[in-house]
């Protein structure tokens, strides 16, 4: 599944970039997502934590940087990992191009995810939805980052919040009725003539 996001931080090109360079302060900044062991050669143990409703998934896995173009402002990153209660596996891979616009800097991010086990049963929408999400905690997060230490102040590799089931599930639900609202009901606006 194919999944591309894109956002904006308000910091030159060249500031986000090198941010980009601290891996597991990036990786802080995904909500449920937190490196456990540097392993060498870019490569990292870590945990990902994800609660849709009542089901809380949680897998165990490494991450590795496979591409990191310092003149395109691009890295790659395959993950793999499997569910910790072994109900599933994931396998995705990350790309991430940065370029300057809008306020700053524009975070084009293209996600290859493969899931099976219980994770596969949510519908693509749902993921999708899911998706959007964490990646828009994600943006917020690293925009507060890059911030905090403009100003000067510590901020460490410590875990953003984790990605808690009732507020990811509600904001995923609101973008899938939102979805829905524009498919269904805005082509059948009355002319205002």
């Amino acid at each position: 599944m194919l999944i591309t996001t894109d956002f904006e931080v308000a910091a030159p090109l060249e500031k986000v970039w090198r941010f980009f360079d601290d891996i597991p302060a990036v990786a802080a900044c995904l909500p449920g997502a937190e490196l456990t062991r540097e392993l060498g050669e870019d490569s990292y143990e870590g945990r990902v934590s994800v609660r849709m409703g009542p089901v809380k998934l949680r897998f165990a896995g490494t991450a590795q940087i496979t591409e990191r173009d310092d003149e395109a402002k691009r890295v790659v990153v395959k993950a793999s990992g499997a569910e910790e209660k072994g109900k599933g596996q994931a396998e995705m891979l990350v790309t991430a191009t940065l370029t300057s616009g809008g306020r700053g800097t524009r975070v084009a991010v293209t996600q290859d995810l493969q899931l099976s086990g219980a994770a596969a049963q949510y519908g693509r929408g749902m993921i999708s939805d899911v998706t959007a999400v964490l990646m828009g905690d994600f943006s917020a997060n690293l925009q507060d980052r890059i911030a905090r230490l403009e100003r000067g102040e510590a901020v460490g590799t410590q875990a953003a919040s984790p990605a808690q089931g009732f507020t990811v599930a509600w904001r995923a639900t609101m973008l899938a009725l939102s979805r829905v609202f524009r498919r269904f009901f805005l082509p059948y606006r009355p002319n205002p003539t």
